[in-house]
């Protein structure tokens, strides 16, 4: 490590307005304990919607950001930050948009010739159509932590759906459901981690399944062959890199036949006890404190 441990004051920051501030808490909390453990001084810093004033009074040197969702990765928070001159870990402002919005990312993975599913985009007050046979996936095009995500079996359930996603956001993806394995794969210091197989105990990987213990088996290494294994890490690489992604993320997948098919990146992973990049890290020999230093160090890359 060349960084100063004891004259390095590192502000965790948490908590934010989104839908997904409780599992941001809990993220922050557990960085902050896991950077303590390494000798650093880390100051948990719970926020809301904090002003230039606020985070330049906070006096911090650097910035581990565990905000999920509106405002800590939809590249605000990166804003402010780089406006102060507080270099902060993850992804910078420009891959931080990319990664949240589900549409643009979308058009970015197809361009380096990735697989996605079908989808179309409708707008709050628009009646929405369908376009292909059931089931169908509903969700916020810039949510994460499965918020506001339904799936459909019949036409008739569409209207309450879209309605429930429109409670998050102005725009909503309608896509194809891909049958196939939930894969997903983390990526630090810009290279992949083991694969993980996500298999929920209720229909799909929904919220409740992603944050309550016993809800969802993780299969890590997941027990796929050689070639698919290196067929998900590949399409990883390449959708990381494909918004710009700086460090890490974690890049969610579904293994159909065999086709690795993207559904988006997540540019600030969770950081909870039950969350996949930690899994994955602990897979590959890194420790929950070891992972919370290489991902602090991100925020020295001058990528």
């Amino acid at each position: 490590m060349l960084m100063d441990k004891a004259g390095l004051r590192i502000g965790v920051l948490m908590g934010g307005p989104s839908a997904e501030r409780d599992v941001s808490l809990r993220s922050g909390k557990a960085i902050a304990e896991a950077l303590l453990s390494k000798g650093y001084h880390a100051v948990p810093i719970e926020i809301w919607l904090p002003t230039r004033d606020e985070l330049k009074s906070a006096d911090i040197d650097v910035a581990f950001i565990a905000l999920h969702g509106t405002f800590g990765e939809d590249g605000q928070i990166q804003v402010i930050l780089e406006e102060l001159k507080i270099p902060y870990t993850g992804s910078r402002v420009k891959a931080s948009r990319l990664g949240m919005d589900k549409v643009a990312s979308r058009k970015l993975f197809k361009k380096a010739k990735l697989n996605v599913p079908e989808y179309y985009v409708i707008e709050n007050g628009t009646r929405p159509k369908i376009k292909f046979t059931t089931p169908i996936v509903v969700k916020p095009s810039a949510q994460g932590s499965s918020v506001g995500i339904s799936i459909i079996d019949k036409v008739e359930e569409l209207d309450a759906a879209v309605r429930e996603a429109f409670k998050f956001g102005e725009e909503v993806l309608l896509e194809r459901f891909i049958h196939g394995s939930e894969l997903t794969v983390g990526m630090l210091d810009d290279k992949p981690l083991p694969v993980i197989q996500v298999v929920p105990k209720r229909r799909y990987y929904d919220e409740v399944a992603k944050y309550t213990a016993g809800m969802t088996e993780y299969l890590c290494p997941a027990p796929t062959t050689e070639d698919e294994a290196r067929l998900a890490q590949d399409a990883a690489v390449r959708a990381h890199n494909a918004i710009g992604c700086r460090s890490f993320s974690r890049v969610d997948m579904i293994l159909s036949g065999d086709k690795i098919v993207i559904l988006e990146v997540n540019t600030i992973p969770g950081m909870t006890q039950l969350s996949l990049l930690p899994k994955a890290a602990k897979a590959a020999g890194i420790d929950f404190p070891e992972l919370c230093e290489k991902m602090l160090e991100s925020a020295f890359n001058n990528k």
